[in-house]
């Protein structure tokens, strides 16, 4: 299982203490500093819909809302702009989850 982890977020901090008390093994990915690789966020954008995607954030609003994007556009644009990336994003094997809530993890185990 990955964790792609903003350690400023506090529901991002949550989850990776859920992981830890249930003794689920996982790997951190922090990619506010290293970027999240393009196929695990387009899987995520297939997957999971505007789920994966921060709205309200103003970079959204600035370098995204309103324009009719491809994947592979929306893709690009989000990988420049991390912070419209939704988190905690859970990866685990073929399934993936946005743990908001923390329940959301269960479907992936």
């Amino acid at each position: 299982m990955t964790i792609y982890h903003n350690p400023r977020c506090s529901k991002s901090r949550q989850a990776v203490q859920f992981l830890q008390e249930q003794n689920i093994p996982f790997q951190t990915h922090l990619y506010l500093e290293e970027p999240m690789p393009k196929e695990v966020l387009k899987k995520a954008l297939e997957t999971l819909g505007d789920a994966i995607i921060r709205t309200g954030e103003a970079d959204y609003k600035t370098h995204i809302k309103g324009q009719n994007l491809s994947t592979d556009a929306l893709v690009e644009a989000m990988l420049a702009h991390p912070k419209t990336i939704e988190r905690p994003l859970l990866t685990h094997g073929d399934k993936m989850a946005v743990a908001r809530p923390l329940e959301n993890i269960q479907g992936i185990l």
